[in-house]
Parts: structure tokens; sequence; C-alpha cells
């Protein structure tokens, strides 16, 4: 009967057209689970506003479809919790958290003031792209400052300052450079710290109208702690007024 039945052309088109569409719904169904696999992925309970860190009360965990997943958002809560929201952004209620919003604190330009000792002042070295030498000084770098400057008709190029640590690096808007990248503006200027008698060092030494560049130096440079030049510094105060502590008084004035 069997090969009665598979002889007859019109059944086997039928079981034919049978066999296809149940290949069909089984290839769609399997096309159709594999796009919508559900991946647990961490998620913003509520608004996250820039600067704050992410603590583990503030994230979630949510299933989506693995279609959304792009290679940008993070998938584990364990790569979000204790990290900071970028400076430039915030992070919406019931958003997936993305990596170019989410970095650690050494990325944040706030993190350049937190090691800064007790006492010393934050100074501000105008720069370009020449003194800079192309834009290759960045946050973390040793530079050594040299003085420039023409002293009694003759030109005078010395180092000042040697030892100091960029904190940060600034465009002329004064958005902060990390690395070089495609999108760099040119440095405008370098932050640096230093202690109270070193800054009214370079105060003055700006006064005098030399000029101040920092010369970078590789990762191998040997300086334990910030060294100034006496000689340096003696030419420079020697066209200065340096009062003594005592010399400086206060009035006040009193109206009946």
């Amino acid at each position: 009967m069997l090969k009665r039945l598979f002889g007859n052309k019109g059944v086997v088109t039928i079981i034919a057209f049978i066999v296809c569409i149940v290949i069909i719904l089984f290839a769609y169904k399997y096309r159709v689970d594999k796009e919508i696999q559900a991946v647990s992925v961490p998620y913003a309970k509520k608004k996250i506003d820039a600067r704050t860190e992410i603590t583990e009360d503030l994230v979630g965990t949510v299933k989506v479809a693995s279609s959304m997943i792009t290679s940008s958002v993070i998938k584990s809560k364990e790569n979000v919790i204790g990290k900071y929201v970028n400076y430039n952004t915030f992070i919406p209620a019931g958003s997936l958290f993305y990596q170019e919003n989410v970095v650690t604190w050494d990325h944040m330009p706030d993190s350049a003031w937190k090691d800064v000792p007790d006492g010393e002042t934050i100074v501000s070295l105008p720069v370009n792209i020449d003194t800079t030498r192309g834009n290759t000084i960045f946050p973390g770098d040793t530079i050594d400052l040299y003085y420039e400057d023409n002293y009694q008709g003759k030109y005078l190029n010395a180092l000042l300052i040697k030892g100091i640590k960029v904190l940060a690096v600034k465009d002329q808007n004064g958005n902060h450079i990390f690395k070089r990248s495609a999108e760099q503006q040119n440095a405008s200027a370098l932050i640096f710290s230093v202690n109270e008698e070193l800054h009214l060092l370079f105060r003055q030494a700006q006064a005098t109208g030399g000029t101040i560049i920092p010369m970078q130096r590789d990762k191998n440079y040997n300086a334990e702690d910030v060294q100034v030049s006496e000689y340096v510094r003696s030419i420079i105060k020697s066209q200065v007024m340096d009062l003594e502590p005592d010399a400086v008084t206060t009035n006040t004035t009193t109206n009946n």
C-alpha cells in the first residue's frame, strides 16, 4: 500500500510540501530564538548625574534581547559598580550602561587634584603647540621648567625648576586633554602644583618678562624631588622687590 501511496505523484507532492513547511517553521523558530535570546545586563535604577560614583543600590539587572546588545554596552554589574559617570554626561533612569559613559576615578578631570599635598599651590602655565613639542605633554608626565630672558643685554636660557609632575592639560576652551586623539585640540595650559616659595618664584619669573618653557622628560627620568636652580633664582630675585614678611602691614581705618 505504501508503494502505491508513494507512487501517487499528488500524494508525494503534498508530503514534500508539508516537509518543506515544517523545515521552514523550525528554521524560522531557531532564528527568532537566537535573535531574541535573553541576556541579563545592568541598568540604572534612577538617574545618575555626572561625576557620581555608581554604587550597588543604583544598579539593577534586566533581561533584554541579545540583538539589542552592542559592543559598547556593559554586560556585567562588576564592571559598573565602583566606577563613575563621566564628567560630560549623565545616565537616565532605566538606561543601560555604556563604555563611554562609565570611567574610573583616574580618568575623571577632578582626579588631577586629589593628590595635591597640603600647602601647595595649583599653577597654570600658558603653553602652545610649539612649547609642548607638538602637543606631546600629557597628565602624569614629568617636566622641567626653563627660564628664557634677555638679561643685561645677553640671552639667557637656563634650567629653573626640575622634576614637576603635570596634573592636567587643558585646551583653550578649558577642556581636559588626556591623551592624543584625532579630535584633540591644541594644549593651552599645563596644570601642576608647587610649594608657596616656588609659586612666588614662578610668578616673579613671569613678571620680569621672561618666558617659562616646559621640557618633557622620558619615563626613565629620575627626579625624586622638585629642585630649583639657585643661580637662576638669584637672577630673577635681583629684578624684583622681595618684601620680608614683617615689612607687610595691614592698615585698618575706623570711621566714626
